[in-house]
């Protein structure tokens, strides 16, 4: 596995600063595969990603990897929210970051809380976002069959087969994007990347190799 570095910044996005950490490969792969940006869930943050190595394994595999801890949490405490808890946050608000790290269109990952952010992203921005990994995400239940239905971004619905409540709610309403895979992790709950991190890796790196 390729020497990976990791960075600390930070990006302003709505008029402020979010934390950040990012795993950049020591060589530059010839052929890169398309960024990443990571977000986390409510008792989380970019360390998590940090702590279980996918930052590091998104590297060697020549992703430019960045975690980002959303606003009020992790280092980025100090920040407010663009929007109340639970509620679809503006899709600005995760424009503006990838803008800002030079990073669209990239790839997505997004457990739990972080649906707020992602989903208003990937279902009025689509062309900012080279692939969509949502974790059992919430605010599903806030877009129609019809929203979904025009993104028509490759995604990859990950969840735990124990997570009964978000998991099931959220696969039920994120069948609806058009070009989607089903990732169901057996014996895992609702922070099922946490639970079996090598299934986990595995399955999104598989994903992302196939990537056209």
């Amino acid at each position: 596995m390729a020497e990976v570095q990791i960075q600390e910044g930070s990006v302003s996005t709505s008029g402020q600063s979010l934390f950040y950490r990012e795993a950049v490969p020591a060589q530059s792969s010839s052929s890169p595969g398309p960024p990443v940006l990571l977000l986390h869930g409510i008792r989380f943050s970019s360390q998590n990603w940090l702590d279980l190595g996918t930052l590091h394994k998104l590297a060697a595999a020549g992703h430019r990897a960045v975690a980002i801890d959303l606003p009020g949490l992790g280092r980025s405490s100090a920040a407010v929210a663009p929007c109340p808890l639970g509620e679809p946050a503006p899709a600005s608000f995760l424009q503006e970051v990838l803008t800002s790290l030079n990073m669209a269109p990239a790839v997505i990952i997004s457990p739990s809380l972080s649906g707020m952010y992602s989903l208003p992203l990937v279902l009025n921005s689509p062309e900012r976002v080279a692939a969509y990994i949502p974790i059992a995400p919430i605010c599903t239940d806030k877009f129609s069959a019809l929203d979904y239905g025009r993104a028509q971004v490759p995604a990859l619905i990950v969840y735990g087969d124990g997570d009964e409540q978000l998991g099931e709610i959220s696969l039920r309403n994120l069948k609806n994007l058009p070009n989607h895979q089903v990732f169901c992790m057996k014996g895992a709950g609702h922070a099922c990347y946490l639970d079996d991190p090598n299934t986990w890796h595995n399955g999104l790196l598989e994903f992302l190799s196939n990537l056209k």
